[in-house]
């Protein structure tokens, strides 16, 4: 029987320029994003079958591009937490919350790494365009009222993200769904690790680069509330779908908090990169 996926990758084919799935050797590639932003020939292992069910072949491929791992159409919704890291309550002065924080972004906000650009909107081209560095996670399966025992048999994957925000329209709103959901605001990648290749998501080092300066320098660990409690809550009376994304919240250093501030302005470079998964790395682009 061919083995499941422990590394999956979306990606455009040199071969055939058609979207496969494919299983990327992490000891040859352990960075995929920044190998394909050199210019190495990245290659992988075919995927037969969806990103839910996929199994590993022998035949391999040659990646050209590489994509968000789930694509739009198997997305229902994209579900996030706020202020859920101690140092980032801390950095921002504010009480240690007592339940989830949540906010959601609309599946058209999904996006995926280089050369996928990070689009800007006019509204947003006000000095106050920002990121947020976040360990994200893929759900594998239907589920409602979910018990903390049970949520991690739920996970399909880890990948990284950014939290892509307009502050000015965040403070306006006590809803942060319009400022934070944007088209394309919502970029992951580069790969998706298996929850069997990743033990213990708790403890990965997880930072925000921006033109090669480290903006953000945090740890999972710093969690408020854990995935399988995020999963628990979220599934109270409410049926979270097979394809649901759930991004987990981020540490301290963003731009609004930092001083002097830092903005995404066009044609900058920002990257996420999380221990064990890789640097998910995007350009700003002014529309």
């Amino acid at each position: 029987m061919a083995p499941a996926w422990t590394h999956l990758v979306r990606f455009i084919a040199e071969e055939d320029g058609q979207v496969h799935l494919g299983q990327v050797d992490s000891t040859q590639f352990p960075d995929v994003g920044v190998a394909m932003l050199n210019g190495e020939k990245v290659t992988v292992k075919e995927i037969k079958g969806s990103v839910f069910d996929g199994v590993v072949q022998n035949r391999v491929l040659n990646v050209s591009q590489i994509l968000a791992p789930i694509s739009m159409e198997d997305v229902p919704i994209i579900r996030c937490m706020g202020l859920n890291y101690r140092d980032h309550a801390l950095e921002a002065n504010m009480p240690i919350p007592d339940v989830p924080v949540l906010f959601i972004k609309p599946r058209t906000a999904l996006n995926g790494p280089h050369p996928a650009k990070i689009n800007v909107p006019k509204i947003a081209q006000d000095g106050t365009s920002d990121y947020e560095a976040e360990l994200t996670i893929i759900l594998s399966k239907t589920g409602k009222d979910i018990s903390e025992e049970d949520a991690m048999d739920y996970v399909l994957g880890y990948t990284s993200s950014n939290d892509i925000s307009a502050r000015a329209q965040q403070w306006k709103n006590s809803q942060w769904s319009f400022a934070k959901g944007f088209d394309f605001s919502c970029p992951i990648g580069p790969i998706l690790v298996s929850p069997s290749a990743i033990k213990n998501p708790h403890q990965l080092a997880i930072k925000a680069i921006h033109n090669g300066n480290v903006v953000q320098d945090s740890n999972t660990r710093e969690m408020i509330f854990t995935i399988p409690q995020i999963i628990s809550f979220l599934s109270q009376g409410t049926t979270l779908e097979k394809g649901t994304i759930i991004m987990t919240g981020t540490g301290p250093g963003i731009g609004a908090m930092r001083d002097p501030k830092v903005v995404l302005n066009h044609g900058d470079d920002i990257r996420v990169e999380i221990e064990r998964i890789g640097t998910l790395v995007n350009t700003v682009y002014y529309e």
